[in-house]
């Protein structure tokens, strides 16, 4: 049985204001735990495009067939690939053994992208995938996929693990019932992860407006 301990309200550092920005306070818990919960909320900053990688995880025909809000996953997943494709952030895609390909309307936006084929939940357990991350050294990785209490759970607590910096796309990734997407997102929020939506990662690594590349994004969120 795990020894619970009392851990005082940990404070964190002062804005530009002069003023504190808020306060954590775990009543129960070891000082490990309290550091990895102020690790995350320090973490959350604004992107840098040349940053990121996207990663899409095991959005494949069979698995995709019986997800909660399935088209719209897979609408937000193909605009994250796209959105891709336009400011040359790299894409990775992972398949789980025995649920049939990625879908076509992911595949045709990357006809040179071989699949990381998987048994495990883990992605990061494929050797394939860390190789393809450390070869691109880009340490903020951008997840949509399925399922969001499994694969894409595991796969992002490794990464955070491993010192990446990971963004859940929450409207970009499902699970068969919609508890398990709820509790997927809070226990990647807890661990560190930055759950945002797809729009707004879209205009986060955008920056701004008047260029091609934002006439080229707005075909995709108009």
């Amino acid at each position: 049985m795990f020894e619970s301990h009392y851990c005082p309200a940990v404070q964190l550092p002062f804005g530009p204001d002069g003023r504190r920005h808020r306060q954590l306070v775990i009543k129960s818990g070891t000082a490990q735990q309290v550091k990895a919960h102020t690790k995350g909320m320090l973490m959350d900053k604004l992107q840098i495009p040349d940053e990121c990688v996207l990663l899409v995880i095991d959005i494949q025909e069979k698995l995709l067939a019986v997800m909660h809000d399935k088209e719209k996953v897979l609408g937000n997943a193909v605009k994250l690939v796209k959105f891709a494709n336009i400011i040359g952030m790299p894409v990775l895609l992972t398949e789980q053994e025995k649920l049939g390909p990625t879908v076509d309307a992911i595949r045709v936006e990357l006809p040179t992208a071989v699949a990381i084929t998987k048994i495990e939940f883990d992605a990061c357990k494929r050797a394939e995938l860390v190789e393809n991350l450390q070869r691109l050294s880009r340490n903020t990785i951008i997840l949509t996929g399925i399922e969001s209490h499994i694969c894409v759970t595991q796969t992002a607590l490794h990464l955070l693990a491993e010192g990446h910096r990971v963004h859940a796309v929450s409207d970009a990734v499902s699970s068969r019932a919609p508890e398990d997407l709820q509790v997927a997102l809070d226990r990647m929020r807890q661990a560190g992860a930055v759950i945002s939506s797809t729009e707004m990662i879209i205009y986060e690594l955008l920056e701004k407006a008047g260029t091609d590349e934002f006439r080229e994004v707005l075909k995709l969120v108009k």
